[in-house]
């Protein structure tokens, strides 16, 4: 589905996106593991697509900085001639109410999960267009649609990722790049194994399909939007939440 199709997926060491560097690399593409602090595991993830038969690499770079950013895709347009697929899924969490909130996580969340989605839309939009053609995945959050107590700035930085896709798909459409956003709801990973039992089965008892969703269910998603059968989908937000927004 992917064959030969050269992706590029940011925070992909762990959790939702290492599920969608190892799917996106089982259909064909060659994925670069993009990480910020996690080389080990973004290098136990490159090994495993590896020892799968794909292909893949690791490159690190906090894609809150903006040159850096640009310094990665430069390099990987250089290697390997192309950027077909970029999925924005780098992202970080510092919760707390409003009233607790320091402005420092606050800008931390905003700089990592927003201004990293935009610094590489930038960077990758000039080749994108030279090529005439392009997939990019924003990971949003059933958050940034809904609101959440005690998450102002995850929301913000969510709710955020959803204008930059929908304004982004307006100005690339005519030239064949598609911009989509993923809003997952409640997914196993890491960041959700830490709740309470009490607070997992509240979360249960609110989603229609009464689990919480695994990481497959958005790297599935990811992998169609990636696609040619998704061509004529842009400036969408797919909701992958078990129906928690219906």
């Amino acid at each position: 589905m992917l064959k030969n199709k050269i992706a590029l997926v940011t925070g992909a060491s762990r959790g939702i996106g290492r599920q969608i560097a190892l799917s996106m690399a089982k259909e064909g593409a060659l994925v670069i593991v993009n990480y910020n602090g996690s080389k080990e595991k973004a290098e136990e993830v490159v090994a495993q697509i590896i020892a799968d038969g794909g292909m893949a690499e690791s490159y690190g770079c906090n894609v809150a900085d903006f040159e850096a950013a640009g310094e990665m895709i430069a390099e990987v347009i250089k290697k390997h001639g192309a950027l077909d697929i970029l999925v924005n899924n780098a992202g970080i969490t510092k919760d707390g109410l409003l009233l607790k909130m320091s402005e420092e996580d606050f800008d931390k969340v905003i700089e990592i999960n927003l201004k990293g989605t935009f610094n590489c839309i930038k960077h990758a939009t000039r080749q994108m267009l030279k090529q005439k053609s392009g997939r990019i995945i924003n990971m949003s959050s059933v958050v940034g649609i809904a609101g959440n107590a005690g998450q102002v700035n995850y929301a913000a930085s969510k709710a955020g990722v959803i204008g930059i896709t929908k304004s982004v798909a307006k100005e690339l459409g005519s030239r064949g790049i598609t911009v989509n956003a993923i809003a997952p709801g409640y997914i196993d990973t890491d960041m959700t194994a830490v709740l309470s039992e009490d607070i997992k089965n509240a979360i249960i008892d609110s989603v229609p399909l009464k689990r919480m969703g695994c990481v497959e269910d958005i790297a599935n998603a990811a992998v169609f939007l990636a696609s040619d059968k998704a061509s004529y989908i842009t400036g969408q937000v797919i909701s992958v939440d078990g129906g928690m927004n219906i």
